[in-house]
């Protein structure tokens, strides 16, 4: 699955430290700035040392040394060496703190990192997150068959915007599209490739009306990162509950075939979708991992370095995904098997897989066999020139590839629309 990020981008590394309680003391922006800047610059010098001295007692116990050389050891591996700043700018997320957020290029890529600082001065939070491109004005779809509306759905204080493509004419079904790890945008955007948007206009174009989203961890993500406890239900799961629920009170859409398409992580928890939404017509999943989370990423992490040895540290890999995210995600991630719970439910299923895929594997898709093979309610196919993004290529898939663009073949748009047509 999608969850290190180690071939699509940047894993979002974001220490949930606390910041400790202090006296309270407005700081002044440009000195909080050259602080930051000071503190960066050792880290590029990997001093690490030295910057660990400057920690609050809550920081040092959330990130010791050895973890903050992990994490930066991950982001030379990912995004190259340390390159120029690009600008900076301060915020105070709560009373007596302030963050410096300093954008930084790197060799392959723009991120952000976040320097938080306490009253006394000190370190309280740190963090390294994607970079969001520029804004670019929304391509038009070319196809006379459906419109692309401006939507928002959900409840304070989580809305979020999205785009429904809706077809001029009758409506075969609605397909809420739930995201990867990581903080997509509404096209799940990967290099120049737009996997949601072409799910979303292929679909629209044979029939089906499709909502994409902005995911709640970039439309929000100063609120995602001061979480101290969360996990995929508050990633994931609650805005496609909430999108769901949109698409059944929208004009023109029958609330009885609405579906739930998840796509790497968002087909590993398809199934909890389903489990608390028993209403929806059906679950498609397009490479839903079935092992242990950790498993997999440790499985892509090997094969990555098997490509280039000698290029990326296993294990340091493996420590900053694990300080991606607070223990609590990741507790209730390996407590729930997604191929068990879908064993249970009574939706229709489509399982889909890409072949070349090395990130959720052929072993994920024996996972849903073992469990489903043979239930009449659900369809199991695998494609055996996609990969991940469920983009066509030859030979053994690697990270370059994602920065070809490509398209979603029409025989997986058709394989979707026609199974979706055909549940009653």
């Amino acid at each position: 699955m999608n969850a290190s990020r180690t071939a699509v981008g940047i894993i979002v590394v974001a220490t949930v430290a606390a910041f400790a309680a202090s006296p309270i003391r407005a700081q002044d922006n440009q000195a909080a700035i050259d602080h930051a800047k000071r503190v960066l610059d050792l880290i590029v010098q990997e001093k690490f040392d030295e910057v660990a001295k400057e920690f609050n007692e809550k920081m040092t116990a959330a990130m010791p040394v050895e973890k903050l050389r992990a994490v930066w050891a991950q982001v030379r591996q990912q995004a190259g060496a340390y390159v120029s700043p690009i600008d900076q700018r301060v915020t105070t997320p709560g009373t007596g703190f302030t963050a410096v957020l300093l954008g930084c290029q790197f060799e392959r890529a723009a991120l952000t990192i976040r320097i938080g600082f306490d009253g006394r001065d000190k370190i309280g939070g740190f963090g390294i997150l994607p970079r969001p491109p520029a804004n670019e004005p929304s391509a038009a779809p070319t196809s006379t068959k459906f419109k692309d509306d401006e939507v928002t759905f959900g409840a304070a204080p989580w809305t979020l915007p999205g785009t429904l493509s809706m077809p001029i004419g009758p409506v075969a079904g609605a397909v809420v599209l739930v995201h990867g790890s990581g903080p997509h945008d509404r096209d799940e955007t990967i290099g120049p490739n737009k996997p949601f948007r072409d799910l979303a206009w292929g679909l629209a174009d044979r029939g089906i009306a499709v909502l994409r989203y902005v995911k709640r961890s970039r439309h929000y993500p100063g609120k995602m990162v001061g979480k101290p406890e969360f996990t995929v239900r508050e990633e994931v799961i609650e805005d496609a509950l909430a999108a769901a629920a949109f698409l059944r009170s929208r004009a023109g859409l029958d609330p009885k075939r609405v579906f739930v398409l998840g796509h790497s992580l968002g087909g590993t928890v398809a199934p909890r979708i389903g489990e608390e939404d028993r209403a929806l017509a059906g679950l498609i999943v397009l490479a839903g991992a079935t092992r242990p989370i950790l498993e997999v990423a440790r499985e892509q992490v090997a094969y990555l370095a098997s490509l280039n040895p000698g290029t990326i540290d296993p294990e340091a890999a493996i420590a900053a995904l694990k300080n991606a995210a607070p223990e609590s995600y990741w507790r209730d991630l390996e407590a729930r098997n997604p191929a068990d719970i879908a064993k249970k439910l009574t939706q229709p299923m489509l399982i889909l897989q890409g072949e070349r895929d090395y990130q959720v594997t052929m072993a994920d898709l024996q996972g849903w066999k073992d469990e489903l093979g043979g239930q009449p309610r659900v369809t199991i196919k695998s494609y055996p020139t996609l990969n991940h993004l469920f983009l066509p290529g030859e030979g053994k898939s690697k990270p370059d590839e994602y920065g070809h663009a490509g398209q979603i073949p029409a025989f997986v748009l058709d394989d979707i629309a026609t199974w979706i047509k055909a549940v009653k």
